[in-house]
């Protein structure tokens, strides 16, 4: 039975075990808001994961919740839940610096979609979170912000762009957090930190300003988290024009027998780093797993090639070459210095180069969908390594080769596919491993079934020493 007075024990909750409890008038909004700020409290000084912190605000709007649950009146399925938003999910009042000194912090005249949705359902936001320069590096390392550490080794980054955001659900700073993911950047801190992380089918979630191939999603220490996160973040806002028609889904039945379904097993993205040996046994025990539970497992061929990666980083460098030369100079020269020389790297380029580079997105889908097609859902590394330091930029550090280590990820975000990152293991030297599971065009649903399957499946998790006392389901 657990200690409900206890702060420790109240950070450890779920997102769903929250509003079972506050249902039952066993636990209040309020306890939960103090406990979580105590936690904030004590690691936050090290880890770095917060950015326009109010706690005033969240304990206001705590004890708002308390009185709507007490009438019986809940705003909808996350009322009175802590919740962070990713820096660059713009939030009414609150400046968002994307992650760099060049921004002119002018306060947003509203609240993104994403924002919008988890306020008009009684979220409590416990602060925005932090993100490198323009949401371009897997790290915390930022010109604005100081550099996020991850929970489970403070010498090594949490990975990137969502990188206050996994730091803070991996440290126990409330069950929900949002981010955003382009490349990656929900996934692979998700890995890093030992989350569940959903980059959700393109459009599945409303994103303003949108943006090919990005995506607002969760970031939880649990699937039903998510599915819970994402029955709010789905709800449509007419500010999206690209946004799916809206549709529904039982986002809370994550039931499903794995026995029958064909499972792909790709351990070899075609480019990119190596896959390290522990990151490839886990993911090979996680196939065996699913091949005991009746599954089909049958290998996928490698089939992103060097020209899709580097054409999508000629088609990046040149976008970023347009944006920054707007700048003034003065504010030009605050972005991180990787990110300039990475942003230099496209300046001079010929529009032939460019167009080329741009087509590299139809190529890597087409490529991404043949080699899927055949599978229910594709297991694969989230990221063919571990953490790197915690002021590495990449983990090639690299302004020359930025993207080596997100060959597994990016594919994904060109075709749109929904694909999320859970645990599945450890490295020797006790550093969470992120398993993908990636599944067909608008499946989402189908991609968290099989990822709470895994949680059922999976052997028991570790919990890291700085978040001692938060039970990782």
């Amino acid at each position: 039975m657990r200690d409900l007075t206890s702060p420790i024990s109240l950070t450890s909750f779920s997102a769903t075990e929250l509003v079972a409890e506050y249902r039952a008038g066993t636990v209040s909004p309020v306890e939960v808001i103090d406990a979580v700020l105590t936690r904030i409290e004590a690691l936050e000084p090290t880890l770095h994961a917060l950015y326009a912190a109010d706690p005033d605000a969240a304990r206001a709007a705590a004890r708002a919740s308390e009185r709507r649950w007490r009438a019986g009146e809940p705003l909808g399925p996350v009322d009175g839940v802590p919740l962070t938003l990713k820096d660059n999910i713009a939030t009414r009042g609150t400046p968002s610096p994307l992650g760099t000194a060049a921004t002119e912090l002018t306060p947003a005249a509203e609240d993104a979609p994403a924002a919008a949705r988890v306020r008009e359902c009684g979220g409590v936001l416990l602060a925005k979170t932090t993100m490198p320069d323009y949401g371009m590096l897997t790290s915390g390392l930022s010109s604005f912000h100081v550099a996020t550490r991850n929970p489970w080794d403070t010498a090594r980054t949490p990975g990137g762009s969502s990188a206050g955001a996994a730091a803070a659900a991996a440290a126990g700073y409330g069950p929900l957090h949002v981010g955003t993911d382009i490349g990656g950047s929900i996934r692979l801190p998700a890995a890093w930190c030992g989350l569940v992380g959903l980059k959700p089918s393109f459009g599945r979630v409303p994103v303003a300003p949108p943006y090919p191939g990005r995506v607002v999603g969760p970031l939880t220490r649990t699937v039903a988290d998510t599915a819970l996160l994402m029955d709010v973040l789905s709800r449509p806002d007419p500010r999206d024009h690209l946004c799916l028609p809206p549709a529904e889904i039982a986002w809370h039945s994550l039931e499903t027998d794995i026995a029958g379904l064909r499972v792909g097993l790709h351990l070899d993205a075609g480019i990119g780093l190596a896959v390290e040996p522990d990151v490839r046994a886990a993911i090979e025990d996680a196939g065996r797993l699913f091949e005991a539970a009746g599954a089909s497992v049958e290998p996928v061929e490698p089939f992103l090639t060097r020209e899709m990666l580097d054409g999508l980083d000629r088609f990046w460098r040149t976008r970023f070459v347009v944006d920054t030369g707007r700048l003034p100079a003065e504010r030009r020269e605050r972005i991180l210095p990787y990110i300039a020389e990475w942003v230099a790297g496209g300046a001079g380029l010929s529009g032939e180069e460019v167009y080329r580079g741009y087509a590299q997105i139809d190529a890597m889908t087409v490529a991404a969908m043949r080699a899927t097609g055949p599978f229910d859902i594709v297991l694969s590394p989230t990221c063919p390594v571990s953490a790197s330091p915690f002021d590495w930029a990449s983990p090639v550090n690299d302004p020359a080769r930025p993207f080596e280590h997100i060959a597994f990820t990016v594919p994904y975000n060109m075709s749109g596919q929904p694909a999320v990152s859970v645990n599945c293991g450890y490295t020797g030297e006790d550093q969470p491993i992120g398993l993908q599971i990636s599944g067909r065009r608008f499946d989402d649903l189908g991609v968290l079934r099989a990822a709470a399957a895994f949680e059922e499946l999976r052997p028991a998790r570790r919990v890291h020493a700085s978040c001692a006392g938060v039970r990782l389901p």
